[in-house]
C-alpha cells in the first residue's frame, strides 16, 4: 500500500507545482518590467518616474557603503550628482520567499559619475522588491564591488 500512496502523493504534488511555477514565472516577469523601469529611470532620472518606482521605505546601499533613503537617493538623481551613464545586468535571478516580496540576485556592469569620479565596475547585488497595492516597488538595494577575476560571467 505505501508504493500507492507514495505514487499518489507525487502526482498530487507535481499537479499543486505547476500552477505555483506558473504564477512565479508571472511575478518573476513583472518584476523583471518593473526593474527594467526603474533601470530606465535611473538613467534618465526625472522624480515623478523614481517616485512611482522606488517604496517610501526604500534603503539603497551603494558598494562605498554609502546608504540612501528615498529622498535622498531621488535628490542625488534628480540633482545630477549621481549620473547613471550604464547599467548592464550580467546575471539576474528572482525568487519569491513569501507572498508580495521578490528577491532579485546577480551581477550588474554599472557605469556610473559623481562628484568622486567615474565608475566603472561589476557588482553582485541583492535587492528586494515589495507588491505594494497593484504595483511592485523597489525596497532595498545592496551590492559590493567584484574583484576583476570574478566579474567574468
Amino acid at each position: 500500500m505505501k508504493p500507492i500512496f507514495h505514487s499518489l502523493l507525487l502526482i498530487l504534488l507535481t499537479g499543486l507545482a505547476s500552477p505555483l511555477r506558473a504564477d512565479q514565472t508571472s511575478e518573476a516577469s513583472a518584476v523583471r518590467a518593473a526593474d527594467d523601469a526603474r533601470i530606465a529611470a535611473m538613467r534618465s532620472p526625472e522624480k515623478a518616474a523614481l517616485e512611482a518606482i522606488f517604496s517610501d521605505q526604500l534603503r539603497y546601499a551603494h558598494s562605498s557603503g554609502v546608504v540612501d533613503t528615498k529622498a535622498s537617493f531621488v535628490e542625488i538623481l534628480t540633482s545630477g550628482k549621481t549620473k547613471y551613464l550604464g547599467y548592464d545586468h550580467l546575471e539576474r535571478e528572482f525568487t519569491f520567499p513569501a507572498p508580495g516580496i521578490a528577491l532579485m540576485s546577480g551581477k550588474a556592469r554599472i557605469q556610473a559619475e559623481s562628484a568622486k569620479g567615474k565608475m566603472d565596475s561589476v557588482l553582485s547585488y541583492l535587492a528586494v522588491w515589495k507588491e505594494e497595492g497593484d504595483q511592485w516597488k523597489f525596497l532595498a538595494w545592496q551590492s559590493c564591488r567584484l574583484p576583476v577575476e570574478e566579474a567574468k560571467p
